[in-house]
Parts: structure tokens; sequence; C-alpha cells
């Protein structure tokens, strides 16, 4: 396809895109953030340059949102974005739907690249690629390596690929398809939110192997008991908290578990392409062991985790965005009930978060050059706490955002994994 048809698109949101945009606030800012620690200081010029050599590549990143009569969508532009010195809280509201923004903004805070993206734009997959492309032209640039594996970055030589922006969630819909079950009320965090705008970030670096050695003797995988841990946590905090022993049994915790369709559907897009399960553990059945909670999650993705069951949310989810009457509604109209729909029905139905991203890998020349990556979920202010887990050079980083001060979940976690003699190594950027 032809690099100026390309640049003349105007791209329609995906149905992710379309609620993003409409429920993003100061409080919920729909903005997620990736960063890399390099082994030296940044230096802004080389990494405006980097980026404007690689933009040309992400032709449905470099666009602005615009407003149509019924829906938003995104126009190419031909403005360069320009990275910019972290100053302020991290995953701050990215002004869209002015229109003069892009749907991503690079930072750099001394040895450390971000890279924050709107969830309207792309998901943790299409995030990452952008960020892995940006730091090998960056350390092209400055160290001139220039490898021939660039593992999961893109070669910004080859000519884009149509697949690469496509609505997978329409490729992959299928009519007829019974929509999933509707989520329960649960348990959710009873924290001070902090003030609008201000969005803390705590990761835990702990060794993969220890922790993936005690995965495999309790029969599951790395995500599966990293989710059992956090579950555990939560119930020892509800269990701990002065509440009636008769509403601690009537408490129900659900985690929210995104899934990566890339994996169960041929797809290449860089858009969003996932859907969200929700595990959960009755506290009316009474206190759940470790052993349980493993039990009770490998119970639950093996019956939910499977095409037939995915395709059920896949087609809710598009269905609902081509209900007629939904269609012909005026944008202004959908603003105001959207995240009032979202809230009801969104996050209502989950305590927290998980999120996994897998093995980051880098091409081994540059492997000195990078220490460290991390990636942080979205703000939220009904779950007030969320992790993203990722893992590079045998590293694991357990990364929470959160909206509150209160720290009373992430010391559990992190103590189960200390008793187990497994070291942590814990940042912030609470000062």
């Amino acid at each position: 396809m032809d690099e100026k048809v390309l640049k003349k698109k105007f791209y329609s949101l995906d149905n992710a895109g379309v609620l993003y945009t409409a429920i993003a606030s100061s409080r919920m800012s729909t903005v997620y953030r990736m960063t890399a620690e390099l082994s030296e200081v940044i230096r802004p010029e080389i990494l405006q340059e980097a980026l404007e050599r690689i933009i040309h590549r992400f032709p449905y990143f470099q666009v602005t949102l615009k407003r149509g009569f019924f829906w938003y969508y995104y126009e190419h532009t031909e403005i360069m974005p320009k990275v910019e010195e972290e100053t302020y809280f991290p995953c701050k509201i990215m002004r869209q739907r002015q229109g003069k923004t892009f749907p991503f903004r690079v930072l750099y805070y001394k040895k450390y690249i971000h890279v924050e993206f709107n969830h309207s734009i792309c998901d943790g997959s299409g995030g990452l690629c952008f960020l892995q492309t940006l730091i090998i032209e960056y350390l092209k640039i400055i160290k001139e390596i220039f490898p021939e594996n660039l593992e999961k970055a893109m070669d910004i030589q080859a000519a884009v690929d149509p697949g690469e922006f496509e609505d997978s969630f329409k490729v992959y819909y299928e009519e007829n398809v019974p929509p999933p079950p509707s989520s329960k009320k649960v348990f959710h965090f009873p924290f001070d939110l902090l003030d609008k705008g201000e969005y803390l970030l705590l990761t835990g670096f702990v060794p993969v192997k220890p922790l993936l050695s005690l995965a495999k003797s309790y029969g599951c995988t790395l995500t599966q008991f990293v989710l059992a841990l956090y579950f555990e946590s939560i119930q020892e905090y509800i269990m701990a908290s002065p509440m009636s022993e008769k509403k601690k049994r009537r408490q129900r915790i659900a985690i929210n578990v995104p899934v990566d369709l890339r994996k169960m559907f041929p797809s290449i897009t860089l858009r969003n392409f996932f859907i969200s399960l929700n595990p959960d553990i009755d506290l009316a059945l009474g206190y759940y062991t470790r052993e349980e909670i493993i039990e009770q999650i490998k119970g639950y993705m093996g019956l939910y985790m499977n095409r037939k069951n995915i395709s059920r949310y896949i087609s809710r989810n598009v269905r609902n965005e081509q209900l007629i009457f939904l269609r012909i509604i005026p944008l202004w109209m959908k603003k105001l009930f959207m995240p009032l729909v979202y809230k009801r029905y969104g996050e209502r139905g989950y305590t927290s978060g998980l999120s996994n991203l897998g093995v980051i890998t880098v091409p081994e020349e540059l492997k000195p050059y990078i220490k460290s990556f991390e990636v942080f979920p979205s703000p939220s202010a009904e779950s007030r706490l969320k992790m993203v887990m990722v893992s590079y050079d045998n590293t694991l980083a357990l990364c929470f955002g959160k909206t509150t001060g209160e720290t009373v979940i992430e010391k559990i976690f992190f103590r189960k994994i200390r008793q187990m003699n497994i070291p942590v190594k814990i940042e912030t950027n609470k000062r």
C-alpha cells in the first residue's frame, strides 16, 4: 500500500478505543506507561531524532483525535511529536478531545525513557513494539550499533502492513454467539483517593528463576502463581480488617486479567486486541489456602481460556458498538452516559487487575545498555490499585499503579514473596 495513501487515511476507533475515549477524565485518564532504564543519562536531542526516524513506520500513531457527529475518529497529521522532560505525575490525562494532542507521549528523566499511551490507540502489545523500536533506534544513533535481529521491534525500512492497524475485533467477530455471563458485585478497596491527577507507582524487582521454580512446584504457571499471591494478599487484608465476620463472609474478590488475543487469533495488529477475564474467589465459601486459590484459578482459566468462549466476549463488544440505537445517538449524548455505564458495568465486576506482558527481549548487542523495563496500568478511581508484571533479563518487575496513598496490600504481597526466601528490590515515585 502506498505510504501517501496511509498518511491521508482516517482511522475509526476500535470498540475498546471508543470506550476509553468516552470515559477519560483527570481521575481515570486511560493512559498507561512503559518505562525503560538505560545505562546512561538520556540525551533528549538524540531521543527526538530517534522518534522522528521511526514515526513514519507507525502511521496509525501519528494521529490526532477528531470529532464526528456520532463518533470520534483518528486523522493522520504531518506534525511531529516532541519528546519532553518528565515534570509531573505519570499517566496524566491527554486532552485528546480538543484535537491537539497525540495519543501517546515520549518522556525522559535521567536514565529513563517513558512512553505513555492512551489506551484508545493500542494495548500493551502495540505499545511495547513502539517502545522497543524507539530504544533500538536511539541506541543505533548514540552507540552506532546496528543489530540484525530486531526481536519484536519494527524494521523501520520495511513497508507498513495494513494488518498492523486493522480492527481485529471486527475481523474475528462472529454473529449469533451468545454473550458471556454478566459480572457480580465484588469487594473494592475502601482506601482514600489521592487528589485528581496524582498517581503513585511502586515496583518490586524479583529474580525470575526462584519464583518460576516455586510456581512449578505448585503445578501452575508463573502468572497463575503471582495471581494467587495477589488473591491471597487481598484475602488476608479483608480477614484482618475491622469489618464484622458476617460482612467478611459476604465478600467476593475478582481480579481482572487481560488476555492478548494475538495468541489465539492470527492477528498482527498494533491496535487494541484483548479481552479481560475475571477469576474470583467467594469468601462465603470460607477461607482459601494458597493451594485452593491456585486450583480455583487453573479451573477458571481452563474453562474460559479457549477460542469458543473468547468469541463470546469479542461478539458482545462488537455487537454493542453496532446497536442501531447507539449508532444514531449524537456524540455529545454518548459522552454523557458512557462513563456512567462503564462505572456501573465495567469496574464494578473486579477488585483489581493483573496483566502479564510476558518476557521482553532485545537484540543481544544492546543488552549492556538497557538495564530494566517497567509497565504501569492506567489510573482508576474504582480499582484503586492494579498491577502489571513483565520480565527482562531474568528479572521480574511487579509494577503497581495506585490512585491511593495506602500501601497495605503491596506490603502484604511483597512480604509473602520475601517469606519464600526470594529477595525483592522496591522502587517508587512516592516522595
